[in-house]
């Protein structure tokens, strides 16, 4: 079973930001006062239900993957390596943000690859490994090594994560995993709103740094930090 709390480093828009409303309010969620939030007119019926599992991560995209402490290490020290970590000279990674489905759930992600993004992603999944308490064989069984491919168990492994370096895609995710015959619809209409906003570039100028109390609870951001170009 998995120690408690545990944490995470996260990109995540701005309080109160264009970005930070669009996606808070369609997961029902504003990670950074903790609060719910109305979801907004028009959308399917069971909506609640279809955003269920990413409503407990907040709207944001994984830098580091949610660790519990190793022994020796404490909160107040995690949140000073963020610091450290941010105020590293290093090109901010500016992307096209598009809604589309990736792995069978929806998201908002980069229109192109970027590779200062993916340099940004493996830094800090190499700088905040220290903090981080070994896998149980439970955490572990919960990634589903088997359905893995050899590299990605291999990160497992040696990560504590499947999904980076060059497995590595950003996603902002707006939904679970969808049936099928349900993404078109709401790739289109998720799009249609996004389109709305009006944002057409997207820097990737902070990390945040978030916390879970317990297996029930949801993350919230506890800090965040800008990035120094």
């Amino acid at each position: 079973m998995a120690n408690f709390p545990r944490y995470a480093i996260y990109y995540t828009a701005a309080a109160g930001s264009v970005l930070d409303r669009f996606g808070g309010s369609l997961l029902g969620y504003d990670a950074h006062s903790g609060d719910d939030l109305p979801f907004p007119d028009g959308l399917p019926s069971d909506w609640r239900d279809l955003t269920q599992d990413p409503r407990k991560y907040g709207f944001h995209a994984t830098l580091k993957a949610p660790i519990a402490l190793a022994d020796g290490k404490a909160e107040a020290q995690l949140a000073a390596a963020c610091e450290l970590f941010a105020d590293l000279a290093r090109p901010v990674p500016v992307i096209q943000p598009v809604v589309d489905s990736i792995s069978g759930f929806i998201a908002v992600i980069p229109a192109e690859p970027s590779a200062e993004l993916e340099v940004l992603a493996a830094e800090a999944t190499k700088a905040f490994d220290t903090f981080r308490a070994p896998l149980s064989p439970e955490d572990r069984a919960r990634r589903n090594p088997d359905k893995l491919t050899p590299r990605q168990r291999d990160y497992l492994d040696h990560w504590g994560y499947p999904y980076v370096f060059e497995e590595f895609r950003f996603h902002m995710t707006l939904t679970g995993r969808l049936p099928a015959e349900r993404r078109e619809q709401v790739v289109a209409m998720l799009r249609e709103r996004f389109v709305a906003t009006g944002i057409g570039r997207l820097a990737i100028d902070a990390i945040a740094l978030c916390r879970q109390e317990t297996a029930n609870s949801r993350f919230r951001v506890i800090g965040r930090w800008q990035l120094q170009e």
